[in-house]
């Protein structure tokens, strides 16, 4: 009763501080302002997560994103309903404290800190539960396609190692913000991110900009991708060259980035840590019956397992299979080994002074180990971002098929 007196109170104060006392205007602040398939998003409900957004510093003109985020948040709900998703009181309650927490508060000092803002307890609920439902969609609908196979474990892991194929030339702006010029630096942050001309950038960046780039127009040197901090990749990646990023807060300030060009450098295959090779020796060297004989096996084998069939009862010295670091492998079958991808073969060598041909196959790379934690690691961020790519195309679907009116 008290909970429902002290929402009920604060619903008022808002409406006398927005609008007065006029009843007229308290009832048009509940009345729809817009429907998403049948179900409002009202007046008050926009006000409320424009104040929670500028409360948060987020990207963006508030009113705008307001608007997007209540619509696809009507859209989540609406699919949770469609597949019966309900998440428990509890469920949701650790949600609003793993949310406080990332501004190092408790739930409790998180409500209490946004309702001296004029942000209910409801709307931080409200918005809370339109994640919590989402993401047990997507789970459902996408959890079993977005595992990660080993082979892209390992190409990540590569990656990982600082052997990205990308590079970028950023321009930057950051723009101090003070108390009480907070709106005028958002509004000026979003006029700039408009802009698609790189010599617009750079004369804003000069009359800006408090970096130590300013005298060059915000101008950054050549990056590789991997340089930038993690939640900047993708948003540069999507950006091409002329766009800027969405205004992004940062300590006291609004960063944005112009992308002037991006370019893939060539790539450079990680160094293997084992090559496991098998070399079948055939009398004769280079002569045609020996390349004859080479070339049949060729045609019979698919694997280095395959060999031992066509070693079978010949002396032992006429195959070998061994697994080296690359450093202990003889240059010359290190060469050719490094043109070969698994399974495939080569005749170009011989041994005992040109008189027995060797049938070099190539059975596999032991690429640097990765522990397992990191492993683990790379497993979840690929499935996480491939759930995110899911869930981006389904609500974009679900937006194509609404049927959205402003009131």
């Amino acid at each position: 009763m008290k909970h429902a007196m002290r929402i009920f109170l604060f619903f008022l104060s808002l409406i006398s501080l927005s609008f007065g006392a006029g009843s007229a205007m308290a009832q048009g602040l509940f009345s729809p302002a817009i429907k998403v398939n049948g179900d409002a998003v009202t007046y008050f409900e926009l006000e409320q997560r424009k104040r929670m957004l500028v409360l948060l510093n987020a990207p963006g003109d508030p009113s705008e994103v307001a608007r997007e985020q209540l619509i696809d948040d009507r859209l989540r709900v609406q699919a949770a309903r469609r597949f019966g998703v309900e998440p428990s009181e509890e469920e949701i309650q650790e949600g609003m404290a793993e949310f406080a927490a990332r501004a190092n508060m408790t739930r409790e000092k998180f409500i209490e800190e946004i309702e001296k803002a004029g942000v209910a307890e409801e709307t931080f609920r409200d918005f809370v539960y339109s994640g919590l439902v989402w993401r047990t969609v997507v789970q459902g609908l996408f959890g079993s396609r977005a595992a990660a196979s080993e082979d892209e474990i390992d190409r990540a892991s590569a990656g990982s190692s600082g052997q990205s194929i990308v590079r970028v030339l950023l321009s930057e702006i950051i723009i101090p913000m003070q108390p009480g010029n907070e709106d005028e630096v958002r509004a000026l942050a979003a006029e700039i991110a408009r802009y698609t001309d790189i010599s617009k950038f750079a004369q804003a960046a000069r009359q800006y900009s408090a970096t130590q780039t300013r005298g060059s127009g915000g101008r950054l040197g050549w990056q590789s991708l991997d340089e930038l901090p993690a939640p900047l990749q993708s948003i540069v990646l999507s950006l091409a060259p002329g766009e800027v990023t969405d205004p992004l807060p940062i300590q006291n300030a609004i960063a944005l980035f112009q992308m002037r060009a991006i370019e893939e450098t060539a790539y450079v295959t990680p160094q293997a840590a084992a090559l496991e090779y098998a070399q079948y020796l055939i009398p004769g060297g280079q002569s045609d019956k020996a390349l004859d004989e080479a070339a049949r096996i060729k045609a019979r084998i698919d694997r280095c397992d395959d060999l031992y069939g066509i070693a079978k009862g010949q002396p032992e010295e006429r195959l070998e299979r061994v697994t080296l670091p690359p450093d202990e492998i003889p240059a010359d079958i290190a060469a050719e080994l490094d043109r070969l991808d698994p399974d495939e073969i080569s005749t170009a060598l011989t041994r005992n002074n040109g008189q027995t041909l060797v049938v070099l196959m190539l059975c596999g790379r032991t690429m640097s180990i990765v522990d397992d934690e990191t492993r683990q690691n790379l497993a979840i961020g690929l499935r996480n971002q491939r759930l995110n790519g899911f869930a981006n195309s389904y609500l974009a679907q679900l937006r194509s098929d609404a049927r959205i009116f402003d009131q």
